[in-house]
């Protein structure tokens, strides 16, 4: 089927093709859309905070970070009076600050408060779950080896939760082979929720082989979202002839989804919006694969395949490979 362009996109969704419609009545784009794809229960969660913070302010609100790796999500609050700042000295005295949902360091939130600032969590609660692991571990006297991506807000947040020198991050399979403990040090390991459940399997295993008595989450620490897109993707990819992943370059877990799928054999493109859709990647292509990042809205998904259908008719099925249910409590501040 063809599909129309929503109503509700901003207007730079709606710009004319680049490039000329395919001539010669080319034959239709079967076009596999993987579920779950876009918003989980942290993101959903989180951009709620946001928004009732302004609904109930007069005042400019703060956020510190962006509340999730989009920059549609992020523009949008903006327009509804959302300042964005990456460091707490930009937060006026007095004025409200929600702390992303990738989580911050424990200083941060002491900080606000030193300064009497009216601050929110919007941390991920399973973020915030890693961080009282982090906790429990320092204090039984555990060295903790982190599994995650440097630089990311989500390690920067959960390494920020114990002291200094009681945890280290690992990256890659080398790090493991280069990590030195004096004999019978106590260790644990953690991970970011973000990661390709493949490539943390792997290092985890090192790890076990290499500190046998290493203490490890009951659960696997990768969340629920960030598997369930995953699998998604492996369930078409081996199907199509290209994937195009909606999420932002500074997105974990959209990342992953383009790795999981050149993984499979499937080449992958990682786009923001659907203007970024290069015609010339369909030459060839007959079954093309779509999904979106943990912070990518729906909306995105329906702007793409309206794109795509002002060159080919549009063939689409959805692939599910399991059905999210999961919702987050808000702060107690926004409930009351």
């Amino acid at each position: 089927m063809t599909t129309t362009a929503p109503t509700s996109l901003a207007p730079d969704a709606l710009s004319a093709a680049a490039s000329a419609p395919v001539s010669g009545n080319p034959a239709p784009l079967k076009l596999l859309i993987a579920a779950p794809r876009g918003f989980c229960a942290g993101v959903d969660r989180a951009i709620e905070i946001v928004e009732r913070a302004l609904d109930r302010s007069a005042d400019p609100v703060y956020v510190r970070h962006e509340i999730v790796h989009n920059r549609f999500v992020v523009e949008g609050l903006k327009a509804k009076g959302a300042v964005f700042v990456e460091d707490l000295a930009e937060v006026p005295d007095g004025a409200q600050v929600v702390f992303s949902a990738h989580g911050v360091p424990k200083h941060i939130p002491a900080d606000a408060s030193a300064r009497g600032l009216d601050w929110l969590d919007a941390t991920c609660p399973l973020v915030s779950k890693v961080h009282r692991q982090a906790e429990r571990h320092a204090e039984a006297g555990r060295h903790i080896l982190f599994v995650g991506h440097k630089s990311h807000p989500e390690v920067i947040g959960t390494m920020g939760q114990v002291p200094d020198g009681t945890i280290s991050l690992v990256e890659t399979l080398d790090d493991v082979a280069a990590l030195e403990f004096p004999e019978g040090t106590p260790l644990a390991f953690l991970t970011q929720t973000t990661l390709s459940v493949d490539d943390t399997r792997d290092i985890v295993a090192a790890l076990r082989t290499r500190f046998p008595e290493i203490a490890g989450p009951r659960a696997e620490d990768i969340c629920y979202a960030t598997s369930n897109r995953q699998t998604a993707v492996k369930a078409i990819a081996a199907r199509c002839d290209l994937l195009l992943v909606i999420g932002a370059p500074n997105s974990s877990n959209s990342l992953r989804l383009v790795e999981v799928a050149e993984r499979e054999g499937t080449p992958a493109k990682l786009i923001q919006r659907a203007q970024e859709i290069d015609l010339a990647w369909l030459a060839g292509v007959g079954t093309l694969g779509l999904t979106a990042g943990a912070s990518a809205p729906e909306v995105l998904v329906r702007e793409v395949v309206s794109r795509l259908g002002e060159w080919r008719e549009v063939e689409e099925e959805t692939v599910t490979t399991t059905v999210e249910n999961m919702v987050f409590k808000l702060p107690r501040q926004l409930t009351d």
